[in-house]
């Protein structure tokens, strides 16, 4: 949902770090005289974009499936004693050619290392609808519980269903549009600061309507029995380990978590599918400067009686999701759905510059990455076989201790793709 204030904050820091390092040395001034006189002013005055209230941060963002959006996004930063950004306030007005003008609003907010929380809300001429309100309390857990609460409503024209299978052919893309609700509720015990035992419960609606994109069938032509609404209770435990010395910028350490659930249409309806899997990622510190990164998921889906296509497992887009959707770069999200998922993916995050800016510290990052990662319909089928490859680099904005703001642009068999957004891939 952040993804324009990722591509902000990485813009952001490209734009201001040779600026920051250009700064003429100059001599000491003579002492005042009796009377001060005024600081000097910089000879740009108001046409110097670092002087003013806000950044008026240019938004240019590309994605595989909801194409090409440019706008403004004036951004607010606003820091704590100890010079960290704990607040980031960032409207934006954009243009998509699809959906038309659009304009939303956010706030996150960082009160502390163990707490944070967020919303979002944006609408275009067409289509598009959102609404996203998230907190989260214990995340260093250091206490006996641990809090996450998200609701979601989201109306989205851009998903792409190409039919069930790792061999799907990108020309057989339909579109729909979404029409959804989503409450998630976790909590957490924390039997140690590295082991906890959370339970989930996840309530969707998710309505999905004809597609709306020029130039790419609708879903009804090719799938007409995927059209309707579907209601989805999922109940979910799992056992999480986790030494990472940082939950935003973790450089050496892991976390592994393990997970079953099942999931129904309705309070006491019939099973729509029961789940197992495992997700962990592993971070190797390679100098002071460079840490090897490498996350892997595997996720089954034992019984599968009546879901839904945007039930099963997923390979595409920028981002891993624990149970959900696995990161496969060169590709639009929901690119390949399957019953059953493996994912791959490792990088090498470089930082190559940090530097004081608007009263903080801030760091650029390079990461070159690789991404592997199938679909399969049978628990027989060796999930290392016939795999889908992206090879790219990430651009990474950071301000410790909350913020990472990343644009990664891959490379696989069907040609480049872009995606930004707040937080590491994983």
């Amino acid at each position: 949902m952040k993804c324009a204030i990722g591509l902000g904050l990485v813009a952001l820091l490209c734009v201001a770090a040779p600026v920051a390092a250009q700064q003429p040395i100059t001599a000491a001034p003579p002492a005042p005289p009796v009377a001060p006189a005024p600081a000097p002013t910089s000879g740009w005055g108001w046409l110097n974009p670092l002087s003013w209230p806000f950044l008026p941060v240019p938004l240019v963002a590309s994605d595989p499936n909801s194409g090409v959006t440019v706008g403004l996004l004036p951004t607010w930063l606003e820091t704590n004693a100890q010079h960290e950004i704990d607040r980031i306030i960032a409207p934006d007005v954009q243009y998509n050619p699809y959906f038309g003008y659009g304009a939303h609003g956010r706030v996150l907010e960082f009160p502390s290392p163990d707490v944070q929380w967020s919303v979002e809300a944006g609408l275009n001429e067409r289509v598009q609808r959102s609404v996203d309100l998230e907190f989260e309390k214990g995340l260093l857990r250091e206490h006996r519980w641990s809090y996450n609460l998200s609701m979601i409503y989201e109306r989205d024209g851009t998903p792409r269903f190409y039919g069930i299978g790792n061999g799907t052919n990108e020309y057989a893309a339909t579109n729909y549009t979404t029409n959804g609700e989503l409450v998630l509720a976790q909590l957490g015990v924390n039997l140690s600061q590295a082991l906890q035992v959370q339970y989930t419960f996840r309530f969707q609606s998710v309505d999905v309507l004809p597609g709306t994109l020029p130039g790419i069938p609708s879903i009804q032509q090719l799938y007409a029995g995927e059209l309707g609404t579907t209601h989805e209770i999922l109940d979910r435990v799992s056992v999480a380990y986790d030494t990472r010395d940082s939950i935003t910028v973790p450089s050496t350490g892991m976390r592994w978590v393990v997970y079953t659930g099942l999931a129904t249409h309705s309070s006491f309806g019939e099973l729509a599918y029961s789940e197992a899997g495992v997700d962990g990622s592993m971070y190797w510190p390679v100098g002071s400067d460079t840490v090897l990164a490498s996350h892997v998921a595997l996720r089954y889906l034992p019984t599968l009686d009546s879901a839904a296509f945007w039930e099963l497992s997923t390979l595409g887009g920028g981002d891993s999701v624990i149970g959900a959707e696995q990161p496969l770069r060169g590709f639009g999200e929901g690119r390949f759905t399957g019953r059953n998922s493996f994912s791959f993916t490792t990088e090498m995050r470089q930082r190559i510059l940090d530097f004081g800016l608007f009263n903080t510290e801030l760091e650029l990052e390079l990461a070159p990455f690789m991404d592997l990662g199938r679909v399969f319909n049978t628990v027989g089928t060796f999930p290392l076989s016939q795999l889908h490859k992206v090879f790219g680099l990430g651009f990474r904005g950071i301000a410790r201790p909350f913020i990472v703001g990343h644009v990664d642009v891959g490379y696989g068999s069907e040609g480049a793709a872009v995606f930004t957004g707040i937080a590491y891939p994983f």
